[in-house]
């Protein structure tokens, strides 16, 4: 039997058909559903988002009223799960997360309900409960109480609020809002690609979301923009960030939040984690860490040729919400779980298990046996 060589890390080979996510990467252009990403972030609420994604159009007004009204209905946790959270406030959030995820499934009447209906509302029950998970986490470790979400804000407003115990103002909730719907889908990255291979075994939608946050934990794929605003709290001023990218240059350090396995141009969501850092910098007494990451974009951009990614300007953005660092990427988590639970639905609509081949480096067939006493 033939197989036909790839490349390493699968670069390059289409691994199935999709009707949820678009990318080019040599344009720089980004849709989902067909609605490009800047459409979508100058005029899609993340709920809106969240729709688009799993049907395929624009909900009507009644189909948005009718999502938001289940998203809030379902934001509370089993009780196992809150035990849980309260027995593991010294763990790392996304081991929490991954487990606490997976745990849902344990309380869920319908878990082993595999039609339709039962899995669109599972991925409803999942998308309100990860907010849930991360927030009350969140909270708990520092001693604070869990807050209750409020049904007069958004699924954006009530992250925020649940997790920081202050109601946002409009141009946080706005921020935050967009930064979801940027961060919602990417077509086949690894925990996508994790999270539809489990899918394709038939696994329930709980197994399979765990897997895309197994993949997601992994620093080559989140985390990069937690370890942006590391670097830039700790130089402190724009001169002393420019010096600290030329020492990495000079000792062979990748730079986080520049480069992208598919953009070859400017990542388009970072076009809008720009403006948005520098307009919530300005709102909330932080546009010092927009101003350093300006500076560090122009000096990577004119040295290196890199353009900033998805992660750059996210990370000063998460900052001046409030948001603490280890949370960046259990937050990806949350936004990502609107994309992930829709391929996970289109996985099953037109399944077929994923099994690709590899190409063998090892020794030939044929090797002879070697008694015990002759090794």
């Amino acid at each position: 039997m033939s197989t036909t060589t790839s490349g390493a890390g699968l670069e390059g080979v289409v691994a199935g058909e999709s009707e949820i996510c678009y990318i080019d990467g040599y344009e720089g252009i980004l849709s989902y559903r067909g609605y490009n990403i800047h459409t979508l972030a100058l005029h899609a609420t993340f709920e809106e988002t969240i729709w688009l994604l799993w049907k395929g159009w624009l909900p009507k007004q009644d189909e948005l009223d009718a999502l938001k009204a289940a998203l809030f209905a379902n934001y509370g946790l089993p009780t196992q799960v809150s035990d849980f959270l309260k027995a593991n406030l010294t763990a790392s959030p996304m081991d929490v997360l991954r487990t606490a995820v997976s745990m849902l499934s344990l309380s869920d009447p319908e878990a082993k309900d595999m039609s339709p209906e039962a899995n669109q509302r599972k991925a409803t029950k999942l998308m309100s409960q990860t907010s849930t998970i991360v927030s009350s986490f969140g909270r708990l470790r520092t001693g604070q109480p869990e807050i209750a979400p409020d049904p007069a804000l958004s699924f954006a407003g009530n992250f925020l609020y649940c997790l920081t115990g202050k109601k946002p103002d409009a141009v946080m909730t706005h921020v935050f809002d967009v930064a979801l719907t940027l961060h919602a889908d990417h077509e086949l990255n690894a925990s996508t690609f994790a999270a539809r291979v489990t899918a394709a075994t038939l696994s329930d939608i709980y197994s399979a979301v765990t897997s895309g946050i197994g993949a997601l934990k992994g620093p080559l794929h989140g985390g990069a923009n937690e370890e942006v605003i590391r670097m830039l709290l700790q130089v402190g001023s724009s001169e002393k960030a420019v010096e600290r990218v030329h020492e990495m240059f000079a000792n062979k350090v990748k730079i986080p939040g520049f480069g992208h396995r598919v953009y070859r141009t400017e990542d388009p969501r970072a076009t809008h984690l720009r403006r948005m850092s520098e307009e919530l910098g300005k709102s909330t007494g932080h546009e010092d860490l927009y101003l350093m990451s300006s500076r560090v974009e122009e000096t990577v951009k004119e040295e290196k040729k890199l353009n900033p990614n998805v992660d750059f300007y996210s990370a000063s953005a998460y900052y001046s919400l409030g948001i603490p660092i280890d949370l960046y990427t259990p937050i990806f988590a949350v936004s990502r779980m609107s994309g992930w639970t829709a391929h996970v639905l289109e996985q099953y609509h037109n399944n077929r298990l994923i099994r690709p081949r590899a190409e063998y480096k090892g020794n030939a067939d044929g090797m002879q046996w070697i008694e015990m006493g002759d090794r």
